[in-house]
């Protein structure tokens, strides 16, 4: 069984039994005997003073031979010298562990006074203010002379320096900039290991840390109209001493009031009636012995800045080929809180230029909270973008000034032809081609999301029999929407997708009578024999998407085609509408949208069956009046009329009425050309 013994030791010469001191010059030797099972694996170390002592010329370590001695660590002092003397502790323990260490002490001294502690006259307690420099000091007497550790004697918190004890070898702590926190009680102690068996001594110095006073508020915008009343009040959170002396309120340097306190803890001073004269810094200090603390009120009348709006429905527009418009809108931040604002003072540069081009907007009329205002901007040269700075005016003069940027949305280009984005006020329409998708998100509530994508840069691994071709306009570098019901997609796993919020602007200030209505459009190609279900959803302010039924919805494969959906909605609320695709039983089931558009008014009925004949103008180009478009041939074998409604070419001569072919995209057909001046006609149906 593992155990350690407590033994002995002795020193040689043996004072005790000599009756002689120990000598300087001379040489001492220490020896530690334990007894150790097993006796193999003792091992001993040697400290002074509490310090790790390691073998040297002077101070030799050695075991004695375990078949003479067992269990024996001897330590030979060389020339003992002064600084020699102090407890020598000698530490055994086994190398496997499991049974606590034993330690021996043995004080080397040639004669022997107990340490003492005292605190000076005048040294508790100190008072001192925030910032100086102070030396805590406790007088230490004994030989030889122990080292003194100081602690916070009043609560468990982190020395000056971060540690929980200081060393000192003089008894004077030192502490630099020294901070109201550091107030409190300081222990001085001798270290345990000082040279003799006795009991550490201690004794207490109390530091008194005086600061100015903490207020609040230390700085405060006010901002006020003419004529009326700016009350202002300082409050004292902390201060010592506590008694504070007095307060005084200027504006500016000029002194507007003094006084003492009494039991309260703030002061106040009101301005009945604000003046264009009392508009400024007001400062109040309140003062203790140790210094000042300051609130400063500054008394403005500017109004805060507008706020852009930036839900406009598509706010770009075109009217001639080289200009564009913009619909500027915003609100104004707290209109009613300084005097009325009587102007906007408009600037507008381009990006990369540094001349500001500046002007006026009259302002008819309060201002209410809420109210959205609108500026067209036109003549913006295309494509450049602008910077645009709004800055409202009261009698008081300019206020905050708000600044944005107006960017030109460059045309989208689909294969050959150059297709411009209706852009007309109050319509919105995404078509994906973009990363941050029209500012679309994802639902983080559902099972997955929506995706993506083009045909030029889908995987060749992608599922066949199922998903389109290319976008909606034929353009496989064009991007859409889909959700990916490959594995490890279950059945009847839900994606949803997230327009903008968009914003129902009412007629009158006092809110929405007849809910405005939109036609909600979009584009969906639901092709394979796995297709679940396309939801299409309005989502109003504050209600669940739990709560918001579908306002279209379809289910089952509907062909390798892309078709339209338009849907009349009638919000009362700002809304969103959401996409929500629906798995089906199997892997071909991906569903698809493009071209998403949200206009003003109901959605006009669908046309009824018409006839678009197509005349042929030189070798590659036809002529369609009744679609509004030019039919360009990328070779002498295709030409596309498209129209937006699924139809038929045929040709002028019943014998040649099977010269077209279908492309299997709305609208698009395919049309074999034989030889030139000839007529083709497409019908719908």
């Amino acid at each position: 069984m593992d155990a350690l013994k407590k033994g002995r030791f002795w020193i040689t010469p043996d004072p005790y039994h000599n009756d002689d001191n120990i000598q300087i010059g001379r040489e001492v030797k220490i020896s530690c005997q334990v007894e150790a099972t097993p006796p193999e694996e003792l091992q001993f170390s040697w400290l002074k003073n509490g310090r790790a002592l390691r073998s040297s010329e002077r101070m030799v370590i050695t075991q004695t031979d375990p078949d003479i001695s067992p269990g024996t660590t001897n330590l030979d002092i060389i020339d003992l010298k002064f600084t020699d003397f102090g407890t020598y502790t000698c530490v055994a323990s086994l190398r496997g562990g499991g049974i606590p260490e034993i330690s021996i002490d043995v004080n080397i001294s040639s004669t022997t006074v107990p340490p003492n502690l005292t605190v000076p006259r005048g040294k508790s307690p100190l008072v001192v203010r925030e910032g100086e420099t102070v030396e805590l000091e406790c007088l230490v007497s004994g030989k030889p002379k122990p080292i003194i550790l100081w602690s916070r004697a009043d609560k468990e918190v982190p020395m000056p320096d971060g540690s929980m004890q200081m060393e000192s070898y003089d008894g004077v702590l030192r502490i630099i900039n020294v901070s109201r926190e550091m107030s409190g009680s300081y222990r001085c102690q001798t270290s345990q290991y000082n040279g003799f068996n006795v009991k550490p001594r201690e004794a207490l110095v109390e530091l008194i840390v005086q600061y100015p006073p903490a207020v609040e508020p230390v700085s405060l915008e006010v901002r006020q109209g003419l004529s009326r009343p700016v009350p202002m009040t300082c409050r004292v959170l902390r201060a010592h001493p506590s008694r504070v002396l007095r307060y005084e309120w200027r504006l500016g340097s000029r002194l507007l009031h003094a006084g003492h306190f009494d039991t309260s803890d703030e002061t106040e001073y009101s301005v009945r009636s604000l003046t264009r004269d009392g508009y400024g810094e007001y400062t109040c200090d309140i003062i203790n012995e140790a210094g000042a603390g300051r609130c400063t009120f500054l008394v403005t009348g500017k109004a805060y800045a507008p706020e852009f709006y930036y839900d406009t429905y598509s706010p770009l527009w075109q009217n001639r080929p080289r200009v564009y418009g913009y619909k500027l809108q915003w609100t104004q931040m707290n209109p009613d809180t300084v005097d009325r604002i009587m102007a906007y003072r408009l600037g507008i540069r381009q990006i990369g230029q540094q001349r500001w081009w500046e002007q006026e907007i009259p302002v008819e009329g309060p201002i209410q909270k809420g109210e959205l205002i609108t500026y067209n901007l036109t003549e913006l040269i295309r494509p450049e973008a602008y910077e645009v700075r709004l800055t409202p005016i009261t009698r008081f003069g300019e206020g905050d000034s708000a600044i944005r940027m107006v960017t030109y949305s460059a045309p989208k280009v689909v294969n050959q032809f150059m297709v411009y984005t209706s852009l007309g006020t109050g319509e919105f329409h995404c078509s994906f081609e973009e990363e941050p998708i029209c500012m679309f998100t994802q639902d983080k509530n559902d099972n997955f999301d929506w995706t993506r994508h083009s045909a030029a840069t889908r995987d060749t691994k992608y599922t066949p029999n199922t998903g389109p071709s290319g976008d909606r306009s034929g353009s496989k570098q064009g991007f859409y929407m889909y959700i990916e019901t490959s594995r490890p997609r279950k059945e009847g796993d839900k994606a949803r997708l997230l327009s903008p919020t968009f914003n129902v602007a009412p007629k009158n200030p006092y809110g929405i009578t007849n809910p405005p209505a939109y036609c909600f459009g979009f584009y969906y190609h639901m092709y394979g024999k796995h297709i679940g279900t396309l939801n299409a959803f309005m989502k109003q302010k504050g209600q669940a998407t739990s709560d918001a039924g579908p306002v279209w919805s379809l289910s089952g494969n509907q062909g390798d085609r892309w078709k339209q959906a338009k849907i009349s909605i009638h919000p009362t609320s700002s809304f969103q509408v959401i996409f929500e695709g629906i798995r089906g039983p199997g892997i071909e089931g991906d569903i698809a949208i493009d071209d998403v558009t949200l206009e003003e008014g109901e959605c006009p009925d669908p046309p009824s069956n018409r006839n678009y004949v197509l005349y042929q103008k030189s070798r590659n180009v036809f002529d369609c009046a009744q679609c509004h478009i030019a039919v360009v041939l990328s070779s002498e074998l295709a030409g596309y009329c498209n129209v937006g409604w699924k139809g038929t070419w045929r040709h002028s001569q019943p014998a040649m009425s099977l010269l077209y072919t279908d492309s299997h995209q709305v609208g698009l057909r395919t049309l074999a050309i034989s030889s030139s001046n000839q007529m083709f006609w497409y019908s719908d149906f």
